[in-house]
């Protein structure tokens, strides 16, 4: 049984982001292939969003301690508890390092023994110099998109505007409020030719649902409930043009962007910030702008716009990267490779050769040998 422990104390909510879809994801893919895994959660008894996953196998345990219980492989997802287990764990980066040092402290104590597996070479990079590592002891086994969203017909528009979605979470690191600076640029401001639609994902937090309210009093952008399938997600993303994911890069960078590649699966043009793992996600549709720029956001707006959709043939080229398969088969195989040395282990090596006794100082004796003195 492969166990993906979600963040303990957490409910595993549906539609709010990556680390969801690819936890779900790839437990739905390895019990299709008929390889036993389940979500566990810590905590929360039954009301931990299993009612949310009817087709996924959940175990609720009541402590961080019960973990140590679980057999192997253990696949920590989202957080990094500090918490022993009875065989070597797995731990997936889904989230850069944390930049406040009381708290970078515990993740990397957290994770000094685990297998680490990051969602980009860029994410690899980032937490190798995080945790000090060599970049090869990081696996990489990369997000997808469900295959429904290669497979959902588009919708055409009959107004012919070109119709802009914004369906990350409603959280600052994600950028709305890049966003939002960014429809006041002339560039986009009152251009009849543009609709926006933003997905209220997120706005059951407290920073979400100040963000929401700004949204709906913004004339130019419609507010539309959350998706909370792959499905419903896949269905509105074939209802518009463009998906724009303004990543904030001032103290947050996305480790891949798992909308991206919905996104440009479900046939829309994406820009991007050019930051983080984002420029990883281009399947062909992908347009990259300056972080934290609203006029350099508007501007790419406007040159996806003038690029017209998606042709079909690049679209289903787009569907064939970046799939559920193609993504597990990574995971099994850092599942089969043999584990990269640990980082604690590497310290705790050094440390006893340290601790050894220095070796004695050489003797030299005299020579024995007859002939030494003739030489």
């Amino acid at each position: 049984m492969i166990s993906f422990v979600w963040s303990p104390h957490e409910r595993l909510p549906a539609g709010t982001g990556g680390s969801e879809n690819y936890t779900v994801g790839q437990v739905r893919e390895l019990n299709r292939r008929g390889i036993a895994a389940q979500v566990v959660t810590v905590g929360l008894g039954v009301d931990d969003g299993r009612s949310e996953f009817a087709d996924i196998p959940f175990l609720s345990l009541p402590t961080l301690a019960d973990i140590g219980s679980l057999d192997d492989p253990v696949v920590f997802v989202s957080e990094a508890p500090s918490v022993r287990t009875r065989r070597p764990s797995y731990q997936i980066l889904h989230v850069p390092p944390p930049i406040r040092a009381d708290r970078a402290a515990a993740v990397a104590a957290a994770t000094r023994d685990r297998t680490l597996i990051a969602t980009s070479h860029f994410a690899a990079r980032m937490w190798a110099r995080f945790l000090d590592v060599d970049v090869p002891t990081i696996q990489v086994v990369y997000p997808f998109a469900e295959p429904g969203f290669a497979a959902e017909p588009r919708v055409d528009d009959a107004s012919s505007r070109t119709r802009v979605l914004y369906a990350g979470r409603l959280t600052p690191e994600k950028g709305i409020y890049t966003l939002l600076a960014a429809l006041h640029s002339d560039l986009l401001e009152g251009d009849d030719r543009l609709s926006f639609t933003v997905t209220a994902a997120g706005s059951d937090r407290p920073q979400g649902r100040i963000i929401e309210t700004l949204l709906e009093a913004h004339p130019g952008v419609t507010v539309v409930p959350a998706r909370r399938t792959p499905a419903a997600m896949a269905a509105l993303m074939a209802e518009h043009d463009v998906v724009v994911m303004p990543s904030n890069g001032q103290y947050w960078h996305e480790t891949f962007g798992i909308v991206s590649i919905e996104a440009q699966h479900a046939g829309c043009r994406v820009v991007a910030s050019d930051d983080g793992g984002l420029p990883e996600t281009d399947c062909g549709a992908v347009l990259l702008v300056a972080p934290d720029n609203a006029e350099a956001l508007a501007a790419g707006i406007v040159r996806a716009v003038a690029a017209g959709p998606v042709p079909p043939g690049a679209r289903t080229l787009a569907g064939k990267e970046f799939t559920v398969a193609q993504s597990v088969d990574a995971l099994l195989g850092v599942f089969a490779r043999p584990r990269p040395i640990a980082p604690a282990s590497i310290v705790r090596q050094l440390e006893e050769l340290v601790r050894l006794p220095s070796s004695p100082e050489p003797v030299i004796r005299p020579s024995t040998d007859p002939t030494a003195a003739i030489a």
